[in-house]
């Protein structure tokens, strides 16, 4: 049995669906990203936290971590983490003054959550990828649920439009982020649970069963799972696909 887990992914590859289906079970916790810096202020608003100047950086950081579990874990026996490979290092850092003098990061992240399951969750089609993230940023919408409505909008509407170096360049970075994941996981002496965007868009309910088993905590009626973020793939980013292939080709 695990106490914890950590979704160890990069953006636009289903987190939030994963997210919402662990929640969902109230069994596995209530993942979130926490340590995603700009949203920390407002998780520290909504847990009632001190601002960081009424006490000092290190009792700032521990309340953090204390309120960061109980909300991951939502009454539920087990912690749930979202976290992007980008804030992997600052995480480290803050643990590293909690609990100074372990010899790693799986040492520093056990310490703080126990026996952690750690999960990499990514996508095999990066352009895919690439081009969900440039829409999203562009459009400001970031999800939606199964019937159309929006589940999460960035900003005020906005049209998108092709741009070849755009998502050149994330390509590259989405690749860099997965091979960075790949090289700590074997720094660390991890063996994470692989868990396939495509698998998981395409069977939901058998990824979450899965993962249930894998934590030990007892899966859900496949039938009681419904997933609430739909797709926002459409006919926009296939054509971009195609339009990117051919200039990729060129």
């Amino acid at each position: 049995m695990f106490d914890a887990y950590i979704i160890c992914g990069t953006p636009r590859t289903g987190s939030t669906l994963l997210c919402d289906l662990l929640t969902s079970t109230k069994r596995t916790g209530v993942p979130h990203s926490f340590y995603r810096r700009q949203d920390m202020p407002e998780w520290s608003e909504e847990w009632g936290l001190p601002g960081r100047g009424a006490m000092s950086e290190l009792n700032f950081d521990v309340a953090y971590l204390n309120a960061a579990i109980k909300a991951g874990k939502g009454g539920t026996g087990i912690f749930g983490l979202r976290l992007m490979r980008e804030n992997l290092d600052e995480l480290s850092a803050i643990f590293d003054r909690i609990h100074p003098g372990l010899p790693s990061d799986k040492a520093r992240f056990e310490k703080a959550f126990g026996r952690v399951l750690y999960m990499h969750l990514s996508r095999e089609d990066k352009l895919a990828q690439a081009v969900s993230l440039v829409k999203a940023e562009q459009t400001g919408l970031w999800h939606i649920a199964p019937d159309g409505t929006e589940i999460e909008r960035v900003g005020l509407p906005a049209e998108s439009r092709y741009d070849f170096e755009r998502i050149r360049d994330e390509v590259s970075e989405l690749q860099a982020y997965d091979t960075a994941w790949n090289v700590w996981f074997a720094q660390q002496g991890i063996a994470p649970l692989r868990i396939g965007y495509e698998r998981l868009a395409a069977d939901p309910a058998a990824t979450l069963i899965s993962i249930c088993e894998a934590l030990g905590a007892p899966p859900p009626d496949a039938d009681d799972i419904r997933p609430g973020v739909a797709k926002l793939s459409d006919e926009t980013s296939l054509d971009w696909m195609r339009r990117y292939r051919l200039d990729a080709a060129i």
